[in-house]
């Protein structure tokens, strides 16, 4: 494997996360990895589509043994691999697998090497709602993020508000997050009964949407 001269690396534990927006990897310099289980025969379209649209930057590891956990090894052997060649890099495993966490606590705390674990492609840095953007903005992106996570949307309203504040930049009150996700409301992106969420997603999110 090359040295990365890019701005990281994102490794997606595709058994474990879906990504339906890695299209937002396209403007910014990195490689990214999806690795597929031995009993994953199908790729989605859109993710295709995003893979070649990333050309060079993006490649499949298809793991071929099919034993417990074997997957999360192969990318742990690839982080471990690719650190040591770029150390002053980033790294990014997209899972929501908790197994990850000890060595990527590892990597940062005993190798210096940034690596973290996020859920959802849009949670990277610098790919986050950026501070000062307007509310319309915000709202935007935050439908195309749970439309990114298909069944995965959260279902209570504490769970879709923690969702909003890893998305944005700044720092939230919990007044602003109430706003946003009265707005989706308003505009019938989401509907709220007894604190459990139903989504609409299929609705424009732009100013006015819906009736």
């Amino acid at each position: 494997m090359a040295g990365n001269k890019s701005g990281g690396y994102v490794l997606v534990d595709f058994e474990n996360v879906q990504p339906r927006n890695l299209e937002l990897l396209a403007e910014r310099p990195f490689e990214v990895r999806v690795f597929v289980g031995a009993n994953q025969t199908k790729v989605p379209v859109a993710l295709a589509a995003a893979m070649q649209k990333l050309g060079k930057r993006a490649e499949y590891v298809f793991i071929s043994g099919s034993g417990r956990n074997a997957l999360d090894f192969h990318i742990a052997f690839y982080l471990g691999e690719l650190s040591s060649q770029s150390s002053d890099t980033e790294f990014f495993v997209v899972s929501r697998d908790r197994g990850f966490d000890p060595v990527i606590r590892h990597l940062n705390e005993e190798r210096g090497i940034r690596a973290r674990r996020v859920a959802d492609v849009a949670e990277i840095p610098s790919l986050r709602i950026a501070a000062g953007t307007s509310q319309d903005e915000q709202i935007q992106a935050i439908v195309r993020n749970l439309k990114s996570r298909g069944r995965s949307v959260p279902r209570k309203v504490s769970t879709l508000k923690n969702t909003i504040r890893s998305l944005i930049a700044e720092k939230m009150t919990d007044e602003q997050l109430d706003r946003l996700v009265a707005t989706l409301e308003k505009r019938r992106i989401i509907e709220i009964q007894q604190n459990n969420v139903r989504y609409r997603l299929s609705r424009n999110a732009r100013r006015g949407g819906g009736k």
